[in-house]
């Protein structure tokens, strides 16, 4: 069992990767180039889409976002996932909308006891890394 101290000295790439419910964010990162920014102080909110937020994307969505030339478009997805500073659910549910990394805004709602960030439910929250907090969601967010 791992100590909230052992926790707290992952930052958010690695409790990601430990958790295993995200190895389609983790390979996005990778292939983005972000590992090391989200590896840096921070902090970060990061909305985590789990691997089966990314199944729902249409067929074959994920795989053409992986490719080299396709970076760019990773990079701005992944970015809209991404929030400076962190935000904890118990603040996030006072706002409205948040403005991305990426540079766009999503929008938050509480519908009686969810979270929605844009269409995404947050089905887990406030998941402590060392540089920031995770909250997971049920879809990928895409920028428009």
């Amino acid at each position: 069992m791992m100590t909230k101290d052992s926790m707290m000295k992952k930052d958010i790439v690695d409790v990601a990767v430990e958790n295993g419910s995200f190895n389609t964010l983790v390979a996005a990162v990778k292939a983005a180039g972000l590992v090391d920014t989200l590896k840096s102080d921070g902090p970060f909110t990061v909305f985590a889409p789990t691997d089966e937020a990314f199944a729902k994307l249409p067929a074959g969505t994920v795989e053409t976002l992986l490719k080299p030339e396709n970076k760019d478009q990773l990079i701005d997805i992944l970015t809209y996932h991404v929030v400076s500073g962190k935000v904890m659910a118990s603040d996030v549910v006072k706002l409205n909308s948040a403005t991305t990394v990426e540079g766009k805004d999503v929008a938050i709602e509480v519908k009686g006891s969810n979270v929605m960030i844009n269409n995404a439910t947050v089905i887990a929250a406030d998941v402590p890394a060392s540089n920031g907090v995770i909250h997971v969601i049920d879809s990928v967010l895409l920028p428009k």
